[in-house]
């Protein structure tokens, strides 16, 4: 199972060189990717009374595919979106964002795409937020085409594009695309087209339900349910120790990689989050490796 971790978008701050310090600190741990949350704007309370949502507009993101952009340079984990929320963003761009970074990082890269959830964003970005969950699927299936063919023409009920291609194509074509799945239509998507996906629940709070969806969905589209990966989320919010229990869990569970997240657990500075990382990383046994 890989181990990787969750870049403490909100907590982090905006210093490229904590960053740097972050992406470097977590390769020489031993772990094996970097995952990113994905969100281009916050909605400001004041304006929308009643404001609910877990971010708004004093939560610090970094954008994702700039983000991995820089860490290409400088970390040779494997770097995943978990997720971008694909309505919002237009399809051709994301292909052409992924496959840069997919050849800038000769071939580690991980398309995790969902939905979303902040309609504010959705206005913001000009993207209907109705329609979203019947777009995504048809989004994804250009996103393949435009990895994989030199010449795509693609008339679709929402995408639309002639004879256009991008180069250079990515080293992987396709790039893989994990769809992030919570409720039932998102997890038979997630079995129908992804080629992996991230559960919203814990192995011990309905994950067997969620991956029957998931896996059934597979079967029905001809497809294998055994291939497709899943990746699951632990805190460190527990201590260490509890984190790496929570690891064997997915792994139990059948879990192909699992992210470890310091966000939350009472951190206030970059130090926080590396030091969490390590104690985990002993706990779990990671092989620490030097990095250039």
């Amino acid at each position: 199972m890989n181990i990787g971790v969750v870049f403490p978008q909100t907590e982090i701050g905006a210093d490229p060189v904590a960053v740097r310090a972050y992406a470097a600190a977590a390769e020489e741990l031993g772990y094996g990717h970097v995952l990113a949350y994905d969100h281009v704007v916050g909605a400001d309370p004041a304006a929308h009374p009643g404001w609910s949502g877990p971010y708004d507009i004093d939560t610090t993101f970094h954008e994702p595919m700039v983000l991995f952009g820089y860490l290409a340079a400088i970390t040779a984990m494997e770097l995943v979106t978990g997720i971008i929320i694909l309505p919002q963003r237009q399809t051709v761009l994301v292909a052409k964002q992924a496959a840069e970074l997919d050849v800038l990082t000769g071939g580690r890269v991980r398309l995790g795409v969902g939905l979303g959830w902040n309609e504010v964003e959705y206005e913001a970005l000009g993207k209907d937020f109705g329609d979203r969950g019947r777009r995504i699927s048809e989004q994804v299936e250009l996103l393949r085409l435009l990895w994989t063919q030199r010449s795509v023409t693609f008339d679709g009920a929402y995408e639309k594009v002639t004879g256009a291609g991008l180069k250079p194509l990515p080293v992987q074509r396709p790039i893989p695309v994990w769809l992030g799945a919570n409720t039932a239509p998102a997890l038979r998507r997630a079995g129908r087209i992804a080629d992996g996906w991230f559960p919203q629940v814990q192995p011990d709070a309905g994950l067997a339900e969620a991956r029957e969806i998931v896996h059934r969905a597979a079967e029905e589209a001809g497809r294998d349910p055994e291939l497709l990966g899943m990746e699951g989320r632990v805190s460190v919010a527990g201590g260490a120790d509890g984190a790496a229990r929570a690891i064997a869990r997915w792994w139990k569970a059948g879990a192909t990689h699992v992210s470890v997240n310091t966000m939350g657990a009472g951190f206030t500075g970059l130090e926080g989050h590396i030091g969490a990382l390590a104690e985990v990383a002993r706990a779990v046994g990671l092989s620490p490796r030097p990095v250039s």
